[in-house]
């Protein structure tokens, strides 16, 4: 249960306890019904003070002293335990003669008309009130996940709102993205200058739409523009505009648009714009979706915005494929800044930043650590230094060292080391052989990149050793020999194993996996089969920035057309396998000696394999990659 309903309930159980003891023992006055003979002995005896008759029924007070011998004993010992006045009531029986006791016994009486109606209010409407107000508490307080002011505020936007000294986060805070950088600063300066852009007629862009893949830092640049501005920020996610109820998406938007105008000049930031600005489509329910009447809202709003005023819309998303085409349009989200992932000069410049107040010892190179993490974001990098930082704390160093970045980095790639997994030798040595045959083939490749570290040591789920390669550059375009070869690479453990042993183990799968992909892209994506032409045939949308299985669509070519691409795929790792058992065969001596280091050492990082490949070079019948030619496919 949540822990604001629990608080609540609490509250209730405790009104209602209060409730039940007011009523028991709130009151010190008790009375004692009495029958009417009871009622006449008391009279008789002059033990009533005073007397009130209403509708048959007749109150008092009795006289403390002398009831022994008028009440029975349990009457009289509930009467002392009550204490106070004793209050006492009987039901009146036709008496003719009861007026003239009274006024005999010098008793004060008198007679009184009740109003029924006020009782009913009392006894029915007071009550309801109450537990009214309980449930209105209880509701605001359960409320706090649906807004600030509950149920009754549902369609209240839930946009938070920063000034220039709350989000801490400035563009010297951004590295590794300077274009992007340089478009949003742009921005600050039309909510600055409005005047300096509008002079000779130009109107503010409405929106900028900040797309890029995870960790990018697209979400950092926006807080880095609220920081800079200087003027209200509004910042929410497209998820939050959903809620349970039919109206309130659109009814948030309403609203966030309105708060916007009553802050103007502002900015209005929506992350994740993807979850309210998906593309509509023809559906069983036509266009009465929720989502697409938040999505009409949004539209409408955004056409009727008067960017003079000073407000700017920014969004951000890592899935563009999928937005409304009415959203991208000019006119809405005027301007696109699209954010990669940063090259090798950004990932030096994101680690300068991220290392500020971190203690780095003299040995620590960042160019070093740029160039050996390729693809890697923003928030990937942020994640190594605190790695590396966290590792050194723990060893009780003085500060990081290059250690400690290497070790991190083999952390978040291959995953955490296992210590305690115990291979038998046969298993270590075919996980040496097969390490061994990816390296000796990547060195023997004119066009792959250099290996940095072999080893044995499993790490993950299922990685019994690895072969890390860095590149030496970023590259952007991928040739066909390059392809090639990195296809021998994957399978040169595999080749290995068989080359050695005679036998084959599971632990090329991904290899595998990995050779078979990237031959079938070359075939049906990049027109590099010289049997099927320059014709693609895959007609699947690929994410702009996200990786993973698309959903399997219908082929758009014939069975014969699939038999030919099955045929080019097999016959492009069928001759990739030859190269590479040509290649092992003849630097047989190189894959024996880097196994058997790899059995000792358990790893090899790259000064020691530049010494066994040139002892290697020096030995005769071995030879470069040049001795291996490439089959031509």
């Amino acid at each position: 249960m949540d822990r604001k309903q629990t608080f609540s309930l609490w509250y209730v159980l405790a009104a209602l306890v209060g409730l039940i003891l007011v009523q028991e023992f709130g009151a010190t006055r008790h009375t004692q019904t009495l029958t009417y003979s009871e009622f006449k002995r008391a009279l008789a005896a002059g033990k009533l003070d005073d007397v009130l008759i209403a509708d048959g029924v007749a109150t008092g007070n009795l006289r403390a002293e002398g009831l022994d011998e008028i009440l029975p004993k349990e009457k009289i010992e509930a009467l002392k335990r009550a204490g106070g006045e004793h209050g006492f009531a009987t039901v009146l029986i036709e008496d003719p003669n009861l007026v003239a006791q009274l006024d005999a016994a010098k008793v004060s009486y008198g007679s009184v008309r009740e109003s029924k109606w006020l009782g009913a209010l009392l006894s029915w409407v007071a009550p309801a009130l109450v537990f009214f107000g309980i449930w209105w508490v209880l509701m605001k307080r359960m409320g706090g996940g649906m807004g600030h002011a509950g149920m009754l505020e549902i369609g209240k936007s839930k946009a938070k709102v920063y000034m220039q000294t709350e989000t801490g986060v400035t563009f010297k805070d951004v590295a590794g993205i300077d274009e992007a950088r340089e478009e949003l600063m742009e921005v600050v300066e039309f909510l600055k200058n409005p005047d300096r852009y509008k002079r000779l007629g130009g109107k503010i862009p409405k929106g900028v739409l900040i797309v890029g893949a995870p960790g990018t830092g697209k979400t950092l640049l926006a807080k880095a523009v609220a920081g800079e501005a200087g003027v209200p920020f509004l910042s929410l996610s497209g998820s939050e505009f959903v809620e349970m109820f039919v109206g309130v998406g659109a009814a948030r938007v309403r609203d966030l648009f309105e708060q916007a105008a009553a802050k103007a000049p502002c900015i209005v930031f929506i992350d994740e714009l993807d979850a309210l600005g998906k593309a509509r489509g023809v559906g069983l329910s036509g266009g009465h979706e929720e989502h697409e009447q938040t999505l009409n809202q949004l539209l409408v709003e955004m056409d009727g915005f008067d960017t003079n005023r000073g407000v700017i819309i920014m969004a951000a998303t890592n899935r563009p494929e999928i937005l409304d085409p009415a959203l991208l349009r000019p006119g809405r989200f005027d301007r696109h800044v699209a954010i990669d992932r940063p090259d090798l000069n950004g990932r030096r410049q994101i680690l300068e930043v991220h290392v500020k107040h971190v203690t780095l010892a003299p040995n620590v190179d960042l160019a070093a650590l740029a160039a050996r993490t390729p693809g890697f974001a923003g928030a990937d990098l942020a994640n190594l230094v605190n790695e590396a930082t966290l590792r050194a704390a723990k060893r009780d160093k003085q500060a990081v060292e290059m250690t400690d970045f290497e070790e991190a980095l083999d952390r978040i790639v291959a995953g955490l080391e296992k210590k305690n997994r115990v291979m038998n030798p046969m298993e270590r040595k075919f996980v040496a052989f097969h390490e061994a045959g990816h390296a000796v083939v990547a060195e023997l490749r004119r066009n792959t990149d250099r290996v940095s570290k072999v080893s044995i040591i499993p790490r993950g789920i299922a990685a019994l050793g690895y072969t890390q390669q860095s590149p030496t550059e970023d590259r952007y375009l991928m040739r066909r020999s390059e392809l090639l070869d990195r296809i021998d690479v994957l399978l040169g453990g595999r080749v290995a194993e068989m080359l050695v042993f005679d036998d084959v183990s599971t632990g090329a799968e991904n290899d595998l996996q990995r050779a078979t992909d990237m031959a079938h892209h070359m075939v049906t994506h990049y027109g590099m089969s010289e049997t099927l032409g320059l014709a693609t045939f895959d007609s699947r949308p690929t994410p702009l920035f996200l990786s993973g299985p698309t959903m399997p669509e219908p082929r758009s070519f014939s069975e014969r057309t699939a038999e030919q691409i099955d045929a080019e795929v097999r016959r492009i790792l069928e001759e990739s396998r030859e190269r590479v058992t040509q290649t092992l065969m003849t630097h047989r001596a190189t894959l024996d000696a880097l196994a058997a280091l790899l059995l000792e050492k358990e790893v090899v990082d790259r000064v020691m394999l530049d010494e066994l490949m040139a002892a290697a070079a020096t030995a005769p019948g071995q030879s470069r990659a040049a001795a291996v030619p490439l089959q031509s496919t």
